[in-house]
């Protein structure tokens, strides 16, 4: 008996991720990847883990194996507040909803807010995970100018924040460039967008990684009362652990705590208990310097590694934070077909076309040098420069 299945139009539209197809085959030990931007497994702090994990079964068994309220585990809803408002933007509890990871955020934002049509506005480039969260629902993306920097905020004219339902921007150490969005400019940007009734989603899973420089204040810090936030706990503690958060105002929060009900009830309760048994004594303050030491070693090593084997056409700039560089070869090449070469050298990275929403740039590439031993950096480098300037040589006998 044949079943015949008829897919809807929304399954039909649904591609898969770049990154996750091209991390199929850096499993492979002998690939050298600046692929995944995965953290780093030397960070993760298992034995405080297995500490909470088993401080939580024994003083509350039963509630940390039971259904819970699709907000999230209320004391650690008021540690993110209070962690918020530490920070300069003053959030209560009943505003921070624990998501299921902040992937789950996406989705939820996407459901809430966007319809057909709906225009949405985000960076250029943007990250792929957020691009492919929204399109399920079919937006009509509108990339903003942006530059070295991010967001070029002297661009956003009414024309371009006329009729967007949202803006959506990552201001520290964005996926997929690195870059960190100057003080004026997040002044500027809240300001704007607040100026023509536009909430600014602002995605934040690496403010806490800087190595250079101090932190700067949050676009949320700016519109408290107006601006949507996401945070992760992802890449200070563990991907594994699937927790995130987001805060919103109402009647949005509303919203989105009704959506997150019909898609799985509440983010699972044993996770949240752990989480907070873990972070409540002030574990963060010692842990996420020891994570910005190691990540500030990574990337001196990808610099050096750079400035020693690509050539100087390419360009990219010194990242003050985060997991990422952004590479800039020369036009004519695409990194799409370059990466197909390097894997068959042994070496994987992202190409930089699926990060844009509009008119991709193919001759740019991520690189991510968390998660890659310090000896392979290095090797690895070699091997992608040598492929650069092979290509660049192909461009100037062929011009």
């Amino acid at each position: 008996m044949t079943t015949h299945i008829t897919l809807s139009k929304r399954a039909l539209a649904l591609t898969s991720s770049a990154i996750r197809e091209i991390l199929k085959v850096t499993e492979r030990p002998e690939v050298v990847s600046f692929a995944g931007g995965l953290p780093s497994p030397a960070t993760f702090p298992v034995e405080r883990m297995r500490e909470a994990s088993n401080r939580v079964l024994t003083d509350a068994p039963h509630a940390a194996l039971q259904y819970g309220p699709t907000e999230g585990f209320l004391p650690l809803r008021e540690w993110v507040a209070a962690h918020l408002t530490r920070n300069g933007a003053e959030v209560s509890p009943g505003r921070v909803l624990i998501t299921t990871g902040s992937q789950q955020g996406l989705d939820l934002l996407g459901k809430a807010l966007i319809d057909e049509g709906s225009k949405v506005l985000v960076e250029t480039p943007s990250y792929l995970g957020a691009l492919q969260a929204f399109s399920l629902f079919q937006p009509n993306f509108v990339p903003m100018a942006s530059d070295g920097q991010g967001i070029q905020t002297d661009a956003l004219d009414a024309d371009t924040l006329d009729g967007a339902r949202f803006m959506y921007c990552l201001p520290n150490f964005q996926n997929p460039t690195g870059r960190r969005l100057p003080l004026e400019r997040r002044k500027a940007l809240v300001e704007r967008a607040a100026g023509a009734g536009v909430p600014v989603v602002e995605d934040d899973p690496y403010g806490e990684l800087y190595y250079s420089g101090a932190p700067l204040p949050s676009l949320l810090s700016f519109n408290p009362e107006g601006g949507v936030y996401m945070g992760s706990f992802s890449k200070v503690l563990a991907p594994g652990l699937r927790l995130g958060y987001v805060v919103a105002p109402e009647p949005l929060f509303a919203k989105l705590v009704q959506a997150k009900q019909a898609s799985d009830l509440h983010t699972p309760s044993f996770s949240q208990r752990m989480v907070h048994a873990v972070i409540q004594d002030g574990f963060l303050d010692q842990h996420i310097p020891v994570i910005r030491d190691l990540y500030a070693r990574q990337c001196a090593l990808m610099m050096a590694a750079l400035e020693k084997h690509f050539p100087a056409e390419a360009k990219w700039d010194r990242p003050e934070g985060g997991m990422f560089i952004w590479v800039t070869l020369p036009e004519g090449i695409d990194t799409g077909e370059l990466l197909l070469k390097a894997i068959a050298q042994n070496v994987a990275f992202v190409p930089g076309a699926p990060f844009f929403a509009g008119n991709p740039m193919r001759n740019t590439l991520r690189l991510s040098f968390v998660t890659v031993p310090a000896e392979k950096i290095d090797a690895g480098m070699e091997v992608l420069g040598n492929l650069v300037k092979a290509e660049i040589a192909a461009l100037q006998v062929a011009a």
